[in-house]
């Protein structure tokens, strides 16, 4: 399986490889054919079937490497290389046609051969790659005719374009490999996720959910153990409902991370889709939620928590609320004097680490409130 592209080990784009082989292949056929319609009249006829069998022999070289299946084959350099090699031969038509064929409509040597090159730079490199290859062609053209007539501007309008067409035509086919890749890993993914649920379904959850209607009956001590399997019932749901996370952009869900966190104290709300972040960053800013519910386990026992999450245009905000007794003025500043570095290093760092930015809203017995802000074009660096 390609690590890349998913369930085939085809890249994307081979069909516009052995399009390219083949235009190559018919192209040089044609070449020949100019060859041998124009030899009485070249200048050097000898030098002009030396070009041909170098013209011939860059093909089947190109065939060899152009034609395999792996992206990582067809190297970069190499068509780098192709480009160059191919306007050298199409150079030497000044010493090959006589004055009149140069300043005729006389096909060059290498005539529409060369037409191959700003199709595997299209192919290799995209859009720009296969422009700039048409240009650099059209350009070898120009210096060949030693002259810039119309005909030579069509052409080099003709390469350019079709550089352009083929690079987006390749663009377009990796992406969308890529988006059905990942459209199967989702699948597969979620095929056995749900596969796990059905299993943890008939028996975890179960005896869980038991240990927490007869704790609850029994009450005292029983109760709190009730109080736990109910939190680990929750948490465990989440864990199998939650969709997968990882994509093959390196992003991963700040979503589906923070739906981990809930408990039968804390509720989390979130937007339907997902919320697409580096996993760096979803990796931050869930420590920071995480540091701000065990404050409020360690400072509010027993108090209610809701999480928030909102996904705005430019940012990413999250808010974090609880009904416990608040946070008295001056302990943050007290706490950090006296070597407690939860909140200005854990939190506050992290978020500024982040380019964005992190306030508290408290009063006694009016509860906590964190409002975390993290810019969405930050987060893309």
């Amino acid at each position: 399986m390609s690590k890349r592209f998913g369930p085939t080990a085809v890249e994307p784009a081979t069909p516009l490889w052995w399009g390219g082989i083949a235009l190559r292949v018919l192209t040089w056929l044609f070449a020949l054919g100019a060859v041998v319609v124009h030899e009485a009249d070249y200048r050097r006829p000898a030098l002009a079937w030396i070009v041909l069998g170098a013209m011939a022999a860059w093909t089947v070289l190109t065939t060899l490497v152009y034609s395999r299946e792996a992206l990582r084959w067809r190297w970069r350099w190499f068509v780098v290389a192709d480009v160059v090699v191919v306007c050298a031969l199409m150079l030497t038509s000044p010493l090959i046609l006589s004055p009149r064929q140069l300043a005729g409509v006389d096909p060059l040597i290498t005539t529409v051969w060369v037409a191959g090159v700003p199709v595997a730079a299209g192919t290799r490199f995209g859009g720009y790659g296969g422009m700039a290859a048409g240009l650099v062609v059209g350009l070898s053209t120009a210096l060949a005719r030693q002259a810039f007539t119309l005909d030579v501007a069509r052409d080099a309008v003709l390469l350019v374009a079709t550089g352009l067409l083929i690079g987006m035509s390749a663009t377009t086919a990796r992406k969308s490999a890529a988006a059905l890749a990942e459209a199967w890993r989702k699948e597969v993914a979620t095929a056995e996720r749900e596969r796990l649920a059905r299993s943890i379904h008939d028996s975890v959850l179960q005896v869980l959910a038991r240990v927490r209607r007869r704790g609850a009956e029994v009450g005292g001590e029983a109760a709190e153990l009730a109080e736990l399997a109910g939190e680990q019932e929750i948490a465990l749901r989440a864990l199998v409902t939650t969709e997968p996370t990882a994509t093959h952009t390196g992003e991963s869900d700040l979503r589906g991370a923070l739906q981990l966190l809930g408990s039968s104290r804390v509720q989390i709300a979130t937007p339907a889709g997902d919320v697409l972040l580096p996993a760096a960053t979803t990796a931050e800013l869930v420590a920071v939620v995480r540091e701000s519910l065990s404050n409020v386990d360690k400072h509010a026992p027993g108090a209610k928590v809701w999480v928030l999450l909102e996904d705005l245009a430019t940012e990413v905000v999250i808010t974090v609320r609880d009904d416990g007794p608040g946070i008295p003025e001056g302990r943050l500043e007290t706490a950090e004097a006296d070597g407690h570095l939860g909140v200005a290093r854990s939190m506050r760092g992290r978020v500024r680490e982040l380019g964005g930015t992190i306030a508290l809203e408290t009063a006694p017995d009016r509860g906590t409130e964190w409002e975390v802000r993290v810019p969405k074009a930050w987060t893309k660096r």
